[in-house]
C-alpha cells in the first residue's frame, strides 16, 4: 500500500501543492467582477428640436454676433469686417465686451485654421467671460 513518509525530513507538506497563488488569482478575478458587475449607466438629457423651422426661429429672434477664423491671410473677421492680425483684432473686440456678451456668439472656422488662431479667440473669450453659444463645424465626409 501506498502511503505517506513519516520521517521528519521529509514532511508531507513537501507533497502537497501550494495553492496560495491559485487563491490569490481567484480572490482578484472575484473583487474585479464585483467592482464592474454593478456599474450604474450615466446619461445626459439633451433638449432638440422637434422641427429645423424652431432651430431657425429661435436663432433668429437673437441678435447674434460671428466670429470667423479664416485659413491664410487675412486670418480674422467679425461680422464680416476683416482683420489681417491678431494685434489689430484684438483691440476690435475689446471695444465690442459688451455687445459680446449680451449677444448670441457664433464661432465660424475654416478646417485649415491652426489650432493657436483658435486658442487666442477661445483664450480671449475665456478671460472676459464671454460663452460661445455655437460653433460651425463642417461635416467631414
Amino acid at each position: 500500500m501506498i502511503g505517506r513518509p513519516e520521517s521528519p525530513h521529509s514532511g508531507w507538506r513537501s507533497l502537497s501543492p501550494d495553492i496560495t497563488p491559485l487563491l490569490d488569482i481567484i480572490f482578484i478575478v472575484l473583487v474585479f467582477l464585483m467592482l464592474t458587475a454593478n456599474i450604474p449607466l450615466q446619461s445626459l438629457e439633451v433638449d432638440l428640436p422637434k422641427t429645423d423651422s424652431e432651430a431657425l426661429s429661435r436663432v433668429q429672434d437673437n441678435k447674434t454676433v460671428t466670429i470667423n477664423l479664416l485659413a491664410g491671410s487675412p486670418a480674422w473677421a467679425l461680422q464680416g469686417e476683416k482683420y489681417e492680425h491678431w494685434e489689430q483684432f484684438k483691440p476690435v473686440l475689446q471695444s465690442q465686451l459688451t455687445t459680446l456678451k449680451d449677444a448670441e456668439l457664433v464661432l465660424a472656422s475654416d478646417k485649415e485654421v491652426t489650432v493657436d488662431n483658435m486658442l487666442k479667440l477661445l483664450a480671449f473669450l475665456q478671460e472676459h467671460q464671454i460663452q460661445a453659444t455655437q460653433i460651425l463645424m463642417e461635416d467631414g465626409q
